[in-house]
């Protein structure tokens, strides 16, 4: 459904490197890395928003290059929160964005205003975050998209409104034709939904694979401070010290049978900060 191939853009003070991944119709993938990883590079250079410099982006057997208006009717894509004419009511914003769709579908649109609790008649610059983001997520899904593009679709949600909105994920994909893409800095809703893990650092991808493949290939250890050797502390991804003890993530091959340290399963923010903390350890 999705194919990224060696996507490169550079700028003065960052550059995006052979980014490459691929998303398989019917599920859901989590795309993860700190603020100024390439997130937000890496969509908007998908979606022909920010012109890459090289690589090739294939969506449904096309390339977005020559086809972009075609492709991007089956495209749900949500950008951080809507802030469309910040004086104009909600209906109104509507009235113009539903124009650029060919399939758009007022009875879904109408049902997603109720599942959000959204007010047409509202201003825009009325709605609080959380409701402007449910507005952006409305407009996304309402035009029959095959593939959704989301960016931090979470940002600003309240923990009951992000578990709504994470069985809402699940029920798109459940028929296995529809695919999910979204960046995301809180990684526990992945830990919940996420099928496909695409772990962005300084541009580049460092993990590309399933997200139990990733979590079952490291573990979290920890000890005492005099048991951090060096040759065990070199082996570490990346490790925190305080007064009482060290805790360290690890690529689980390079755990040794003699290593006296308590080892646990990490979840996925855990892999997250130590990659990115490893180089001051």
């Amino acid at each position: 459904m999705l194919k990224i191939e060696n996507l490169c853009k550079t700028y003065p003070s960052f550059r995006l490197k052979n980014v490459s991944f691929e998303l398989p119709k019917g599920y859901i993938m989590g795309f993860i890395g700190a603020n100024g990883a390439g997130k937000t590079t890496t969509l908007k250079s998908m979606l022909n928003i920010v012109k890459p410099d090289s690589g090739t982006v294939t969506i449904f057997g096309q390339d977005i290059v020559g086809n972009e208006t075609a492709l991007k009717q089956r495209i749900g894509f949500m950008y951080g929160e809507a802030d469309y004419y910040k004086h104009k009511r909600v209906g109104v914003v509507v009235d113009v964005y539903k124009r650029f769709f060919r399939e758009w579908d007022d009875v879904a649109y109408r049902g997603y205003l109720d599942r959000f609790g959204l007010d047409e008649k509202k201003q825009i610059s009325e709605l609080s975050s959380g409701m402007k983001v449910k507005l952006a997520l409305t407009l996304a899904l309402s035009h029959h998209a095959d593939l959704f593009i989301f960016d931090e679709p979470t940002s600003g949600l309240d923990p009951v409104a992000r578990a709504e909105l994470l069985d809402l994920f699940h029920e798109i994909v459940e028929d296995g034709e529809k695919s999910i893409l979204f960046s995301t800095h809180i990684t526990s809703d992945l830990d919940k939904c996420a099928d496909f893990i695409v772990f962005i650092r300084d541009g580049e991808i460092i993990a590309n694979t399933t997200k139990d493949d990733l979590i079952a290939e490291h573990v979290l250890v920890s000890g005492k401070r005099s048991e951090l050797s060096d040759g065990l502390q070199s082996r570490l991804v990346g490790v925190r010290q305080n007064a009482f003890g060290f805790t360290g993530l690890m690529r689980r091959e390079r755990l040794m049978d003699g290593d006296p340290v308590v080892r646990e399963t990490p979840n996925l923010e855990d892999i997250m900060v130590y990659y990115d903390k490893g180089a001051s350890k």
